[in-house]
């Protein structure tokens, strides 16, 4: 029987697409799911190992930690001067903004007493298993004899030389807890991923050690039968539906931005911060903080706490300009082993205070220092003996041969000498047609000392584009995707920013910001867009099989990968 003979069949694109598994790995959260599902499932991802007998002990923050020195003083002129600009700010009437002082607020908030809900909140879960994985460690008793591990930080593999930061030790969790999801939520066992196909989201700046080492899970450990690798800014455009975008992927911990156009995500133009979402909410504790915050045993150290802290700031934070003065907000309290508690409390200004941390990025040095990530030229590999520097040396001599064999007979003796004598013109001429960019011109500049601002990455980033038509196009489309920057009217503000330091060339151009494409949740556009992207007829050309990585291994993912290796 052919699938169209009756009308009740499924489609063969449907029939593919749930055999497609499609993983956006993230520094707090995992969004997995089959390619055919609307929502993708997203849960904690961390793994909690039982410890071992007087074993080491070690807990990964659910929060970026704040620095072990904070620059007080820094931070009180970053607040002011933040404070300051709001005060110089219209509403969209044309008045002028007024603020409440944090002392009239602090004054409120140390009166607020909680209201008594519940004498309990519940009790902990203590497991029997020896591994507790994704969102259940939330209700894991602290009590418990577990190390807690997050794979990724800062956007990218989570490597440090305490215990379980080998590479094989992430490597290790990784598979645990991808093949877990997998047979608990989607009833796959690991048997079956043979029959299955991955698409697995990475990084806009990679790592090639990393690419290849998760290749290697999900083709050999894990078993599944094909995959291929998109990179997460290319995935968003698909998930948008844009054909060109200047992308910003705010995340929990890092905020990425890089130009993409028709596919390609061009590598000068691609740019990591080190900071996201959790540092938004340690910054908005702190002006919590100093607003005589009435929950005064709250600590960024307990989990419950650190997840309480990241839902005021969601449904708190905004940049809306006409909401001025003194809110009064109330939030519930519910932890195991507690009363459950309402508390009232007043905020002002620190609700916008907060998200405008991306623009005033002095704010983030509560959470230490940032570093800029940017995409590094490869150094060569011993398992590619055909890679990028092997394939330019190639290309090099060619050229040189084709042009010494056509000029033989035209060139003079006298300038042949000259040749010989000046051995490096050669490999000048070539290297100009060469694509392979000057590390030089990669370099995102700051002030020394200084953070990134969001504004500053955007207008670097487009500045880096190869000519001036794609830079028009950019300054025409930027797309705002990830889950740490959902803040209203957040987009009218960068767009604001941007449009005050657009070079001069482009200002005739419709500075468009597109903060909610689809009407989309921003932090799920990358993980759609890959599941549009696997479906597609095109995608035949991208799927690397089984036999053929354990037959070439990363030189196919070289020629076969949709982005520069």
């Amino acid at each position: 029987m052919t699938l169209a003979s009756t009308p009740t069949e499924v489609p063969v694109e449907l029939v593919h697409s749930k055999s497609i598994i499609v993983i956006h790995p993230g520094s707090f959260n995992l969004r997995i799911g089959r390619a055919s599902d609307l929502n993708p499932l997203t849960t904690l991802h961390a793994i909690a190992r039982r410890r071992l007998h007087n074993g080491f002990k070690y807990k990964d923050s659910f929060l970026s930690e704040r620095a072990e020195t904070t620059p007080v003083q820094e931070l009180e002129d970053a607040r002011l001067a933040v404070s300051h600009t709001l005060q110089s700010c219209l509403q969209s009437d044309g008045r002028r903004r007024y603020a409440t002082p944090p002392q009239q607020i602090a004054a409120f908030n140390r009166r607020s007493e909680p209201e008594l809900l519940n004498n309990s909140g519940g009790e902990w879960v203590k497991p029997e298993a020896d591994i507790v994985i994704g969102n259940d460690i939330l209700r894991l008793d602290p009590t418990q004899d577990f190390n807690v591990h997050f794979p990724y930080k800062r956007g990218d593999l989570n490597i440090h030389s305490e215990p379980g930061g080998s590479l094989t030790s992430v490597m290790a969790d990784l598979e645990t807890i991808w093949t877990y999801i997998l047979e608990t939520n989607f009833q796959i066992s690991q048997k079956d991923l043979k029959y299955h196909r991955a698409v697995l989201v990475i990084p806009d700046v990679y790592n090639r050690t990393y690419l290849r080492e998760l290749m290697y899970l999900l083709m050999s450990r894990m078993g599944f039968g094909s995959c291929f690798l998109v990179q997460d800014h290319v995935a968003a455009t698909f998930g948008s539906g844009l054909s060109y975008a200047c992308v910003i992927d705010v995340g929990d911990q890092k905020t990425s931005v890089s130009c993409v156009e028709d596919g390609i995500c061009h590598p000068n133009t691609r740019v990591r911060l080190d900071y996201g979402g959790g540092d938004i909410t340690q910054i908005f504790y702190w002006l919590l903080q100093k607003c005589a915050f009435p929950y005064k045993e709250c600590s960024d150290q307990n989990k419950l706490d650190t997840m309480l802290l990241r839902k005021l700031k969601e449904d708190f934070c905004h940049v809306n300009l006409d909401i001025c003065g003194s809110q009064e907000k109330s939030f519930v309290l519910k932890q195991p082993g507690m009363p459950v508690y309402q508390y009232t409390i007043q905020v002002g200004d620190e609700c916008i205070v907060a998200p405008l941390s991306l623009f005033s990025p002095e704010l983030f040095a509560i959470t230490g220092p940032k570093l800029i990530h940017t995409q590094k030229i490869s150094t060569g590999d011993p398992e590619d003996p055909h890679d990028e520097i092997y394939l330019r040396d190639i290309r090099r001599k060619g050229m040189k041969e084709s042009m010494d064999t056509a000029n033989a007979d035209l060139l003079s003796d006298s300038f042949l000498d000259s040749q010989q004598n000046n051995p490096g013109e050669d490999d000048i001429v070539v290297d100009a047609m060469d694509p392979v960019v000057p590390a030089s011109i990669r370099e995102f500049v700051t002030n020394p000392g200084q953070i990134l601002s969001l504004d500053q990455a955007v207008l670097q980033s487009i500045d880096r584009c190869p000519n001036e038509e794609i830079k028009r196009k950019m300054y025409g489309c930027i797309l705002v995707v990830g889950g740490g920057m959902k803040f209203s009217g957040i987009g009218t503000w960068l767009q604001n920013r941007i449009s005050l330091q657009i070079p001069y060339l482009y200002r005739a151009e419709q500075l468009d910001i597109v903060t909610n494409p689809r009407d989309m949740d921003p932090s799920m556009i990358a993980w759609k867009g890959a599941c549009i992207m696997s479906c597609l007829e095109t995608a035949h050309e991208l799927w690397i099989q089984a036999e053929e990585w354990e037959k070439f291994g990363v030189r196919i993912l070289r020629e076969r990968a949709p982005f520069t290796w």
